[in-house]
């Protein structure tokens, strides 16, 4: 683990968002009750890495099968630039690892499936010696068992599971922070 990394607790100075696949015909066929709350806390995500200065990558696998990132997430990032993927797991692709900066070594995954491309790029991020989290309620997978499948596998890998909330108020560090109100909003 990098020596930049003190402790489990998630700092902005530290971190890169990624949001992995949030695609327009990907979408449909996910779970329709789990999906649209996904996709908002995808959108506070963004919203507060933007905010904060977190850099935030934002991957596309297939996009002439799958679409491409969802309006609801592009209005909040550099959605014009995606990572353009085959492999499932983001980290073999190599523009996603020339985005990754050194020096932020928490990265902070989102998006779908949980149990392909998340796993996979959570497998290897910890094998790349990055800390992870990953965001459970901003992951989504087909049928909830395969979702809790890839969040017990990441967890005994190493990975950090957390919460929206958790990681932007951990983003925020205190409430006198000149961006604690509109972020405070973004989560009501």
């Amino acid at each position: 683990m990098s020596s930049n990394v003190i402790s489990n607790k998630i700092k902005a100075e530290l971190s890169q968002l990624v949001i992995i696949d949030l695609q327009t015909k990907l979408v449909g066929a996910m779970q329709a009750d789990a999906m649209p709350l996904v996709i908002k806390n995808c959108g506070i995500l963004a919203q507060a890495a933007s905010l904060l200065n977190v850099p935030v990558i934002v991957t596309e696998q297939y996009p002439q099968g799958l679409g491409e990132t969802l309006a609801e997430i592009k209005q909040y990032v550099d959605a014009s630039k995606p990572i353009i993927k085959s492999a499932f797991s983001a980290a073999s692709e190599p523009k996603f690892n020339q985005k990754l900066h050194r020096d932020q070594s928490q990265i902070i995954l989102s998006g779908m499936e949980s149990h392909i491309c998340v796993l996979q790029t959570a497998l290897d991020l910890i094998k790349a010696n990055k800390q992870v989290f990953v965001v459970e309620d901003a992951v989504i997978s087909r049928s909830a068992s395969n979702k809790a499948n890839a969040i017990g596998r990441m967890r005994d890998a190493g990975c950090i599971i957390t919460n929206t909330e958790s990681v932007v108020f951990e983003w925020l560090g205190n409430a006198q922070h000149p961006a604690f109100k509109v972020i405070s909003q973004l989560v009501r």
